[in-house]
């Protein structure tokens, strides 16, 4: 199991969110290139973002049903370090998309309570197989529309041999994240609405608390 679980702040929109982020300890932030979601970003502020980071933190495009050649005119600006696919791309499409940029690539997979684990696994397989730019899958909670809804769903479905190759998101919040790292183990956590005073604009106090928790909760595993 991983000793360190990484963690991704996501939907920021401000230079100072993403500072905070950082000397708080986040692995990686998400920028949100879906227009219809009220923490998109403009790829020319997404870029003015991305100047501010300091190096070797990880810097997630997030995409939902847009073209190689939208995603290509969006990393042009923003020049971001992983694609994720939150929409109904097929395999081929998110393949596509990413060698047209040669950049890796995670995959969102919406969790109903109807799902086995088998057939998550045969999922990321798929992947696997298609391209050696998948880097894994993103574990959400089934709702209507794109994304998860800050909702969580049923973190035992998921397969305990898939477990720590994925990035688990879904309503995680500084109440329940340590339990979420210590129940399944993830590699990465993902949080977005849990950490947020407003939808785009995060709370720095949530932030650092998020992270201490999950922190908390490695060591814990690691005694």
């Amino acid at each position: 199991m991983n000793s360190r679980t990484r963690i991704k702040i996501c939907g920021l929109s401000r230079v100072e969110d993403v500072q905070t982020a950082v000397e708080a300890g986040a692995d990686a932030i998400g920028l949100v290139f879906y227009a219809k979601s009220p923490r998109y970003v403009e790829p020319d502020a997404a870029s003015r973002l991305i100047a501010a980071l300091p190096p070797f933190v990880t810097v997630v495009g997030l995409f939902v049903n847009a073209t190689p050649r939208q995603v290509q005119e969006i990393v042009a600006h923003a020049p971001v370090s992983l694609l994720q696919f939150h929409g109904d791309e097929t395999v081929d499409q998110c393949c596509e998309a990413a060698r047209s940029v040669n950049r890796p690539f995670t995959r969102a997979f919406r969790v109903s309570a109807d799902m086995r684990g088998a057939d998550l696994l045969k999922y990321e397989q798929n992947y696997r197989d298609a391209s050696n730019l998948f880097s894994g899958l993103l574990l959400d909670a089934f709702v209507d529309g794109y994304g998860g809804g800050g909702k969580v769903f049923d973190w035992s479905l998921i397969p305990k041999e898939l477990a720590p190759r994925v990035v688990l998101s879904g309503g995680l919040s500084v109440q329940n994240v340590t339990e979420a790292v210590r129940q399944v183990r993830p590699y990465a956590v993902d949080v977005s609405s849990g950490v947020e005073m407003a939808k785009g604009i995060k709370n720095p106090a949530r932030i650092a608390e998020f992270i201490r928790a999950v922190r908390q909760a490695d060591s814990s595993l690691d005694e």
